[in-house]
């Protein structure tokens, strides 16, 4: 028999148990992003099954604060395949938030006195927990958007030339 043949190490365990599920990247193109906020979602059971699946988009989510509590707003989670139509969720229902009423507080203040907005940036695995990081993001003009780009770039070329030496 091989040494240690059914035991994964504890890196392989630790990386299984926070996987990348789903990611917003057009969002870090658009926004910059100010605070970050990991928070629960309120799912139902086929939702769980397609989200694992690798089946949701974040990219025009964003979320509200109605009545207290957190809300996420147009992010599509398809139907599961393998359950029927009466069993099935809706696509693009509202789902709720799960954070402390501490933090839906300081983001509240900061949504009413600075015109910011809050958007999903990622899905992932915590755990056997599905977790949502949440942005509370400005919105960037035209010329910041070249002008990161033009900085990234700058970097990117400062790296490579390096790397010649």
């Amino acid at each position: 028999m091989a040494k240690g043949g059914g035991k994964k190490s504890a890196k392989a365990q630790r990386d299984a148990a926070n996987k990348l599920l789903a990611d917003n990247r057009f969002a870090r193109h658009q926004y910059e992003i100010l605070e970050t906020v990991e928070c629960g979602l309120e799912l139902f059971g086929t939702e769980v099954k397609s989200i694992r699946a690798g089946q949701s988009n974040l990219r025009d989510g964003f979320c509200l604060i109605r009545k207290g509590e957190l809300q996420l707003h147009n992010v599509h989670i398809s139907p599961h395949s393998h359950a029927s139509a009466y069993f099935n969720h809706e696509p693009l229902r509202v789902r709720k938030l799960l954070a402390h009423r501490r933090e839906i507080d300081k983001l509240r203040i900061a949504l009413d006195q600075k015109g910011l907005t809050l958007i999903p940036l990622n899905l992932h695995l915590k755990g056997s927990w599905i977790k949502l990081t949440i942005g509370l993001a400005k919105g960037r003009k035209l010329h910041d958007k070249r002008h990161e780009e033009r900085r990234k770039q700058d970097i990117k070329d400062a790296k490579a030339a390096i790397a010649r030496l």
